[in-house]
């Protein structure tokens, strides 16, 4: 009987239930990925996620290639016929794959499932995403949990998720391949040459999702708790991409840990790491989306559906491209720009200063977000701009607003990090960098900065900027 595995956010050979599924079998194989933008609900994948798409199908199919398998490959409107198309040419019985936990992807993937059993195609699909399912997860009032804290000290008492599975030294090909479309048909890759900013920075695929895996446990795991909060260093894992397309799962991170800090004489601790914390905050961003599945439009606290945001064309743009005139939040915007990722302090200080700052919507901010990252994540993004706004479970209080003068100073004292994304005002000494506009007329001079001219004047007064955000969100706060 041969079986079609779907490919979806599952792009690896380890640790793939439902590869692992149809290769046990001892029954054809035959990978497949449809690429079905329009089935996304108006969150097709933006331009920064397309390109490392086309970068990860295309591992993909190497590693398939190399245990004697290949990837079909569809451009669709509507993955249900072309899985049906399939199975009548390949003669399958079976399809299988992995959740996905989007809303529009949930409501799909039952309306397939009964469609396909309903034509008698055995169907079944498995959990590669997630240490927990969202529905397993319970408060003690049998709902979902809004508090962080509490989510996870929950799912710390609950058994260790399994062992991945190996890839499969083999898969059984079909006696023929059905048709594929080449990759350059789904026109992943953007027509304008803007790309190579990532392209020096990232390579997607499972190889070197576990490379930086063991790079950051070899190099940085012990100090990340002291370390994430700087944007001048590579402190971070950097997994975020590799998690969102399936390049490596939770599970072989967790496992990871555990390896390398039993191998350290790290026993006790590693359970309650900041890393694996960071590792529970993406699962708490699932169980909230799972269970309130509105929030990527809406505010999972109503009240601030009624706050006055303000609508401001130009300061949106200026925020957009890094031209606000407060240093660590343009470079910031510059980073996100120029690589497609930014470093996740630097996410709450420039999503605070739209929000608080502008007074402009966060779904303005989750928007360009969606766009720009290569780790655009519909939960995380949804979970990171309404904790930011204050509107979401677990939320920042209101009145928290960050300054970006101070928060510079904080986390990049040195400057390196303004400097590497704004070398107009490189020349500028430490003790002015995060606020030239402060700065006496000779050290601009000095540091050859005009303000207005080589860099932008602040778009807004922060001080004025925070009484007004105060003003506005009290109105809403009850």
């Amino acid at each position: 009987m041969t079986t079609l595995v779907w490919f979806r956010q599952d792009l690896r050979l380890a640790d793939n239930p439902a590869l692992a599924a149809a290769a046990a079998a001892g029954e054809p194989v035959i990978p497949v990925y449809i690429f079905a933008p329009a089935e996304e609900s108006g969150w097709a994948p933006g331009g920064a996620s397309r390109w490392w798409l086309h970068g990860s199908l295309s591992r993909l199919r190497k590693s398939l290639h190399a245990i004697g398998s290949s990837l079909c490959l569809r451009a669709s409107a509507n993955s249900l016929a072309t899985l049906q198309e399939l199975a009548r040419e390949c003669n399958a019985r079976r399809i299988v794959w992995n959740r996905r936990y989007e809303p529009a992807a949930i409501a799909r993937d039952h309306q397939i499932k009964t469609s396909l059993r309903e034509a008698g195609l055995e169907t079944q699909s498995y959990n590669a995403a997630l240490l927990h399912e969202p529905w397993t997860i319970r408060n003690k009032s049998g709902g979902p949990f809004q508090v962080f804290t509490a989510y996870w000290r929950s799912c710390k008492t609950l058994e260790d998720p399994a062992e991945p599975k190996p890839a499969p030294a083999a898969l059984r090909a079909p006696d023929s391949w059905p048709a594929s479309h080449p990759l350059e048909h789904l026109e992943l890759e953007p027509k304008l040459d803007w790309a190579d900013g990532l392209e020096a920075v990232w390579t997607p695929g499972s190889d070197a999702a576990h490379a930086h895996l063991d790079r950051f446990l070899a190099e940085s795991v012990d100090d990340y708790a002291s370390r994430r909060d700087q944007p001048a260093v590579y402190g971070t894992s950097r997994m975020s991409p590799h998690l969102h397309f399936g390049e490596i799962g939770p599970r072989q991170i967790w496992h990871a840990m555990r390896r390398s800090a039993l191998a350290r004489r790290r026993h006790s601790s590693w359970r309650d790491s900041q890393f694996l914390t960071e590792i529970g905050w993406r699962e708490f961003a699932y169980h909230l989306l799972f269970h309130f599945p509105k929030t990527p439009m809406e505010p999972l606290k109503a009240n601030y559906a009624r706050l006055p945001w303000r609508s401001d064309a130009a300061a949106l743009g200026a925020w957009q491209r890094g031209a606000t005139g407060y240093p660590i939040v343009d470079a910031g915007m510059r980073e996100l720009w120029g690589t497609g990722w930014m470093h996740n302090r630097v996410r709450m200080i420039v999503g605070s200063f739209l929000v608080k700052d502008l007074l402009l919507p966060w779904a303005a901010g989750a928007r360009w977000f969606w766009d720009t990252l290569v780790d655009a994540d519909l939960a995380s993004n949804t979970l990171g701009w309404q904790w930011v706004a204050g509107c979401g479970a677990d939320a920042a209080p209101f009145f928290r607003i960050f300054n970006p003068t101070t928060q510079g100073t904080k986390f990049d004292p040195t400057g390196e990090y303004v400097r590497r994304w704004i070398p107009e005002i490189a020349g500028l000494p430490n003790g002015w960098l995060h606020h030239p506009w402060e700065a006496p007329p000779q050290v601009l001079e000095a540091a050859a900065v005009t303000l207005g001219k080589t860099y932008p004047l602040p778009l807004v007064d922060h001080g004025v900027a925070r009484k007004d955000a105060l003003a506005a969100f009290a109105q809403v706060k009850d």
